[in-house]
């Protein structure tokens, strides 16, 4: 540590500030931003050079020790998690399926009418409470252990842009001896209290929507970045910001790799893959990379407007909108798609012949997004910063919580942190609808933007830790 001190003192000291002048820190940034103009394409605004001053945080070497340590941290709060939810299913499912069936009370007053005197007043077993340590008698429709054992459990996030919602923290279960699945909700109060209760109960679930409608879930449909999809009346308790969507859109973000290997090596299932499918994934890759490179340097500004734009547009409420506001919105933000690029497209999201697509999903379709290794830091930090569980942050609490120490730039003496600090604002700022918070699909589609910049994982997640402390 002292030696770190030592090297950051000296670098200070050949890199002296400059002298107090009569410009606005503001003004110092865009001035700096100016300068370096020559380095950047043509074509970008003030807007865009400041959102690309976060990307100066890839540049800071890791600081190996620490992460590791936090690393691994994480990882035996997440495998803690997981157990304590592993043996809350299996209690659930074993205890409650023994005690309740109906088998249980023929068996047991068949063998206790044999030591029960005709004249007793006891009652008989069926009017008795019984619990699961007086049940002795194995029947033969009971779940039993080592079926419930033959399982892939994974990690899910609903994709919404609704923050309580998108940063609920479930945990779901694929059962391969019925073909069942179930989706639990982990939640955590304070350091010390928990409480596991079931999202979606034990069934056996079908496709929603997409090319596989009606067909059952099988193991070949589970692995990152594949979408579950429920209908929300099927599920009545469901939170009431769910149910007002008429599908409930679930993402696999981690899955047990080797469970999941092991039971497809054992399954004489064959992945199905059509050939629609995978005619419908080329087409809309070749739209995201077409876009890819007009997005490079202003994926910020073009993506957090565009998802104004398109709330704008949407004047129902229903999140749905016609192909005619698509193309209006493509137009609006310059973001070239031919015709026989973006016919195909649309057929492929309006599957249902609606007329109308969510904008959510367009946005997803067409531009991309970020993988779930990314998403999972975006959605750390705003659970970081979302303490009250709303939903949105207030912008005075992300600027108390927003540190720029670390960046390049400060630490070379070429800008202060209040400079640093108020471009970030500025920009994420121009992302939101309301001037005192940010909501969680806002502070997505920043972040969205800017990960369209960067190669590297690595470097995203320090540009997420560095100035987050996450």
């Amino acid at each position: 540590m002292k030696e770190g001190y030592k090297q950051y003192s000296q670098r200070n000291a050949e890199n002296p500030k400059p002298g107090v002048t009569q410009q606005s820190p503001r003004n110092k940034v865009d001035d700096k931003c100016v300068q370096g103009e020559a380095a950047i394409i043509d074509g970008l605004t003030t807007l865009d050079r400041k959102a690309l001053l976060q990307q100066g945080y890839a540049d800071i070497p890791y600081n190996a020790p620490w992460c590791m340590r936090k690393s691994d941290a994480e990882i035996v709060a997440a495998e803690k998690k997981k157990q304590t939810v592993a043996e809350q299913v299996m209690i659930d499912h074993l205890s409650r399926a023994v005690i309740s069936d109906p088998e249980q009370n023929l068996t047991s007053e068949r063998q206790e009418s044999i030591h029960i005197v005709p004249d007793s007043k006891m009652a008989p077993l069926r009017f008795r409470k019984r619990t699961l340590h007086e049940t002795k008698i194995r029947t033969h429709s009971t779940l039993t252990e080592n079926m419930l054992s033959h399982k892939v459990q994974f990690d899910g996030r609903i994709i919404s842009r609704n923050g309580r919602d998108a940063c609920r923290e479930l945990i779901g279960f694929f059962f391969t001896h019925d073909q069942s699945l179930t989706i639990y909700e982990y939640r955590q109060f304070g350091k010390n209290r928990t409480n596991v209760l079931p999202f979606i109960q034990k069934n056996i679930y079908s496709h929603q929507c997409g090319r596989r409608k009606g067909k059952q879930y099988q193991l070949g449909d589970f692995y990152i970045g594949a979408n579950l999809t429920f209908l929300s009346s099927d599920h009545p308790r469901l939170p009431e910001s769910i149910k007002e969507n008429t599908l409930l859109i679930l993402r696999i973000t981690n899955i047990d790799q080797i469970a999941l290997d092991s039971l497809k090596t054992d399954s004489v299932e064959r992945e199905d893959i059509t050939s629609q499918e995978a005619n419908d994934r080329l087409v809309l890759k070749a739209i995201q990379d077409a876009l890819k490179e007009q997005l490079h340097k202003r994926g910020v500004r073009i993506l957090t407007g565009l998802g104004k734009y398109l709330q704008q547009l949407d004047k129902e409420g229903t999140g749905l909108l016609a192909k005619a506001d698509f193309k209006q919105a493509l137009k609006a933000f310059h973001l070239e798609v031919s015709e026989n690029d973006f016919e195909p497209a649309w057929q492929i999201l309006n599957g249902n012949d609606s007329g109308k697509v969510d904008y959510g999903e367009f946005k997803r379709a067409i531009i991309g997004e970020m993988n779930e290794y990314r998403k999972s830091f975006v959605r750390k930090v705003f659970m970081k910063l979302d303490f009250n569980k709303t939903g949105c942050v207030p912008i005075i609490d992300i600027r108390k919580c927003y540190c720029a120490k670390k960046h390049p730039q400060v630490i070379s003496g070429h800008s202060t942190e209040e400079e640093i600090k108020l471009s970030f604002l500025e920009t994420l700022k121009d992302a939101c609808s309301k001037s005192d918070e940010v909501s969680y699909g806002e502070f997505e589609d920043y972040y969205e933007g800017l990960s369209i910049g960067i190669v590297n994982d690595e470097d995203f997640v320090n540009i997420l830790r560095t100035p987050w402390g996450i």
